[in-house]
This record gives C-alpha cells, structure tokens and sequence, in this order.
C-alpha cells in the first residue's frame, strides 16, 4: 500500500551519529546487495543493489538497479563535502534536485555498510537507510548489530523493509 512506502518524517532535528573512521572509497568500491531499507518514496522495487565506482579523489559514481517488473536503473554521483569527514557523502542524481546525505556509519567494506542519510525541514527531519551486503544475504546478528547503531540515533528500525534478493526472483539481475 502506499501507506506502506511512505517516508520517515520526525519530529525535531537530525541526530548527529558517528560515522566509519578513517573511510575509505577505494575499498567501498564495487556491488552491494540492499538488505534493508527504511521507506522511500523512490524506491518501490525488489532486488535493490548498487554499484560504486571511484571517478576521481572523494568522487564516486553511484549506478542503482531494483527491479519492479522491469528492471529500472539510475546513475548519480556521491561527493565528500569534506575531505576530513570522508564517511559524510552527498549523492545526487538529478542535475535540479539537491542531494542528500549518505553517510557510511558502518562498514567492514567486505561483508556489511551501514548508510544513513537525514535531511532537516524546520520543526521535522526526513530519514532514510540502508543495510547493504556484499552477498544477497546477510547474517541475521550482522543484521541484529546494525540495528543497534540505529535504534541508539533514534531509528524506528520496526519500520524497515526487507529487501527480496532471492536468486529466482532476481535472477535477471545479474550485472
């Protein structure tokens, strides 16, 4: 239902959470498997991954792919606004849209990340998540650990959708 897509808005401002120390793009590179999600209003299909490319120093090229029937893909770029907080991206896709925040708060860079992005609007903030995996699936104490880091900034991890990954379904994914 529609209900059920419906972005998180909060009331009051974005937490602050800490973000992976000493992160590194290099190593962030490649295919990731969307596991989890909170609700977005742009997102709407299964089979959710994206694939990082390193374009330049603190630039990276973002394709993401889901399939909802047809498999829909878009291409974006995510910047570091700030080369001593290289964890703290900005992503857009649209030349006329602003872009939003990607934060990497946690991530082994070869089985798990944990992105976060909040936007503020005066009296009430707008979240956004993601639970990737290197893998189609992801151990659920993985899983359980990033919840926590979630749940600590305030994230209503209850509203988390899981992702379908599974290889019959997904299978024409394959890139």
């Amino acid at each position: 239902s529609f209900f059920a897509n419906a972005q998180v808005f909060k009331a009051g401002q974005c937490p602050t959470p800490a973000v992976q120390a000493n992160f590194d793009a290099s190593k962030y590179i490649g295919r990731w498997f969307e596991i989890q999600r909170l609700p977005t209003s742009f997102q709407v299909g299964q089979c959710s991954r994206a694939f990082y490319d390193l374009k330049a120093p603190g630039v990276i090229e973002v394709l993401n792919s889901e399939n909802n029937g047809t498999i829909n893909s878009i291409i974006g770029s995510a910047k570091v606004k700030d080369p001593a907080e290289p964890a703290k991206l900005e992503v857009s896709f649209y030349e006329d849209t602003p872009p939003g925040p990607y934060w990497v708060l946690s991530t082994d860079y070869t089985g798990h990340s944990l992105v976060y992005g909040c936007t503020d609007y005066g009296l009430f903030h707008m979240e956004l998540s993601w639970i990737l995996s290197r893998e189609p699936t992801l151990p659920k104490e993985t899983v359980a650990e990033l919840h926590g880091i979630l749940s600590s900034i305030g994230v209503a991890v209850d509203k988390m959708l899981t992702t379908v990954q599974e290889e019959g379904h997904c299978g024409a994914m394959e890139q």
